[in-house]
């Protein structure tokens, strides 16, 4: 359910994939239907699967919990964290979190995993990835009504600011940027699930105010490059501006009108909270956001 993979399934599992072939079919004998189709991308779950997973993996994560031992000894097997993050985040964070695990990796593996939504709760509820990292707004809002009732929980990592991007020797680099001028360009917007809008649209508009977006991508580093290499402006947190590896051809100026700060979080689900293995992850993430970014250190809280 969580690989989506019979082959990884059976690799984490420490069998072949032969016998991971034959237990699923006794699975299927055992619960009288099938839970899980073959199809061109991969194993998936059936409707009666995606029923039974919330409880079966709950109750996986509770007998996992009563059996491991209270220390995570990561030289000690082999564990896997999957995470999920843009680009940039990636690019900023997993050299840092890889320093902070130096010496201590062992039988670890990292996987980082694309983020395509502002959202990351179902990904995370439904077992696909362990933790997310990014700028959760209403994922945020949300667990902050809900408090334990939402099933996940959520640190800060750090806090940075939307900046106006462009190239070098571009002709609004020459000036202070104006609102006038801010509207009257043409803009490329990053949007991870193809959204036409973004949070600067959302501000303009609270002024009566738009833009003319002409290109929508996906990826921070495609942003950098694209706008490198063109007449588009384009709205970056400041943080990530050096992540999408072209910072030496670009410049940024504030942006022309007010927006609320960007806070990056991680949120992971309830179930693993107390789990030793993910309370290392969380600390070592912890401590490359704050070895990442200015002030990450001084603002880390729960």
């Amino acid at each position: 359910m969580a690989d989506g993979s019979l082959t990884r399934a059976a690799a984490e599992l420490s069998i072949t994939q032969p016998a991971a072939s034959h237990a699923l079919k006794r699975l299927h004998t055992a619960v009288g239907e099938p839970l899980f189709v073959r199809t061109a991308t991969g194993m998936k779950p059936t409707p009666r699967a995606e029923i039974l997973w919330p409880q079966v993996r709950d109750a996986l994560a509770a007998l996992r919990e009563a059996l491991s031992p209270e220390a995570f000894d990561p030289g000690h097997g082999h564990t896997v964290f999957r995470l999920t993050m843009a680009d940039a985040t990636a690019a900023l964070l997993v050299p840092a979190l890889l320093k902070a695990m130096e010496g201590e990796r062992g039988g670890v593996s990292v996987r980082i995993q694309p983020l395509t939504t502002r959202d990351p709760r179902r990904l995370l509820l439904q077992g696909e990835a362990d933790l997310a990292v990014g700028h959760f707004p209403v994922a945020i809002a949300a667990l902050l009504a809900e408090g334990a009732a939402s099933g996940l929980r959520h640190a800060h990592l750090y806090d940075t600011r939307y900046v106006c991007v462009m190239r070098r020797g571009h002709p609004l680099a020459e000036h202070a940027l104006t609102l006038d001028d801010y509207c009257a360009a043409e803009h490329l917007l990053v949007s991870f699930s193809g959204r036409s809008q973004g949070l600067p649209d959302q501000a303009l508009a609270a002024l009566g105010r738009s833009r003319r977006i002409v290109l929508t991508v996906n990826q921070f580093f495609t942003a950098g490059r694209v706008v490198a290499r063109s007449e588009l402006l384009t709205a970056l947190p400041e943080v990530f501006v050096p992540a999408t590896g072209y910072d030496d051809q670009l410049v940024w100026r504030p942006m022309p009108f007010a927006m609320d700060a960007v806070s990056v979080q991680m949120v992971w689900p309830l179930r693993l909270d107390t789990d030793a293995a993910q309370r290392w992850l969380r600390e070592k993430v912890l401590r490359a956001a704050a070895a990442a970014t200015p002030q990450g250190s001084r603002s880390a809280r729960t």
